[in-house]
């Protein structure tokens, strides 16, 4: 019999990390993002292991909403969990779509974008946007962390 020796599990260097397929742009403070993003998580009662929000154009992202959801159109995000018990997962977010909408929607792109960061990890977190219910349970929750991040 072989005895394997215990190996401690290692945490991510980051909980929350930022990546760029095929856009490129200036986040706002990344520590900010990121504490903020926690402080979300910590306030809805869940575990956080680990996020990555991966930035890419509007047809790299119809791409995937075709290839992995059969969803013919357009989105600012995508979200993949892995864990049902932790927030763990990837959000892939259309830096493409966050700057059509601040300009529809008249307000700060940085703004808009942490709305998508938000809705990203509240997926993550169990919430849903399928019914009119889910999705106004969704957007009180964006707008709450938003007043929270904007004041």
């Amino acid at each position: 019999m072989i005895n394997f020796p215990d190996i401690p599990d290692e945490a991510p260097d980051a909980l929350v990390s930022f990546h760029f397929e095929d856009v490129q742009f200036e986040l706002p403070d990344e520590q900010q993002l990121s504490d903020w993003l926690q402080d979300v998580v910590k306030n809805e009662g869940k575990a956080f292991i680990e996020v990555n929000y991966i930035f890419c154009s509007d047809e790299k992202l119809r791409d995937m909403n075709e290839e992995y959801l059969d969803h013919d159109y357009y989105t600012d995000v995508i979200t993949f969990p892995y864990s049902d018990d932790a927030v763990h997962g990837d959000v892939f977010i259309s830096y493409d779509r966050v700057a059509d909408n601040a300009r529809q929607l008249n307000v700060a792109f940085e703004q808009e974008l942490c709305r998508v960061l938000v809705h990203g990890v509240l997926h993550l977190s169990g919430y849903l946007d399928k019914t009119d219910a889910e999705e106004k349970v969704m957007r009180e929750k964006e707008d709450f962390y938003l007043k929270r991040m904007f004041g």
